[in-house]
């Protein structure tokens, strides 16, 4: 512990009895051993991470979760939403359509997987077809699609492999386009991808080649920190630290719904 600058802790958003638990560990800490203690928005987290092993200054953000889908940017103290979902995030659609398909939590490698073989399909075009495509200004929508590929498994006879290779064109290519226009609307040359489902590949490739196109730096957080981890947590409380220094125990709290541009830094 001699070598432990401060404790940080997620304070939201997130359900409440697990925030809590980590609250109630970190004052423990602190309070024990005598060290600053830091309440951190998760979403920062994978944020400031990504931002700091991609080596970027400042990008706009891509923060696709099973808690988060979003495009934010950083306007002087603040963080803006330039677009996100209106219903469920990507990670969302990505675990929900796994359970209905009876696999097991988390869904999305094995969704991947499940699309590489549906690609090879020569029926996976139907498949495609049969799925909507919404995005609304620059906000995305994925409830219309878990709905058509529920429908197109129970009763229009789709295979597992096609319905994951086209629920995956699909919602990708949407939130490529809405990330495009911030792009433009921006006037961003740096697009950090990041949050769990920045780990698939898919999504990875379709959002380097649109930036190619526009010569933005684009860095996808590395694949082992894609998902919630403690690194995240540590980077972002010396961010708030940084900001707003410490504080103290009686006033540290747990914040269920925490939105990124309700922080300033």
């Amino acid at each position: 512990m001699k070598d432990v600058d401060l404790i940080s802790y997620a304070a939201g958003p997130g359900l409440g009895p697990c925030i809590r638990v980590g609250a109630v560990v970190a004052r423990s800490l602190a309070s024990y051993f005598s060290k600053p203690i830091v309440p951190t928005n998760h979403a920062v987290g994978h944020i400031e991470l990504g931002r700091v092993l991609c080596k970027l200054l400042d990008p706009l953000v891509l923060i696709v979760s099973g808690g988060h889908t979003a495009l934010a940017a950083k306007v002087d103290r603040d963080w803006k939403i330039f677009g996100e979902t209106l219903d469920l995030t990507l990670g969302q659609l990505i675990d929900q359509l796994g359970r209905f398909m009876g696999l097991s939590s988390p869904a999305g490698p094995q969704i991947e997987q499940l699309a590489l073989l549906g690609a090879n399909d020569p029926k996976a075009e139907e498949a495609l077809l049969a799925l909507p495509y919404t995005i609304k200004g620059n906000d995305v929508s994925y409830s219309g699609i878990l709905s058509a590929c529920k429908d197109a498994l129970a009763n229009r006879g789709e295979t597992k492999e096609r319905i994951a290779y086209a629920v995956q064109e699909i919602a990708f290519a949407i939130l490529v386009e809405a990330t495009e226009r911030a792009l433009a609307f921006t006037d961003k040359n740096e697009l950090l991808v990041t949050g769990g489902v920045a780990a698939n590949q898919r999504l990875g490739s379709t959002l380097i080649s649109m930036c190619s196109s526009r010569q933005v730096k684009c860095g996808m957080i590395p694949k082992q920190f894609a998902g919630d981890c403690g690194s995240q947590i540590a980077v972002a409380g010396f961010s708030f630290f940084d900001s707003r220094g410490a504080a103290k125990i009686h006033e540290t709290f747990v914040r269920q719904s925490w939105r990124l541009d309700q922080v300033s830094l």
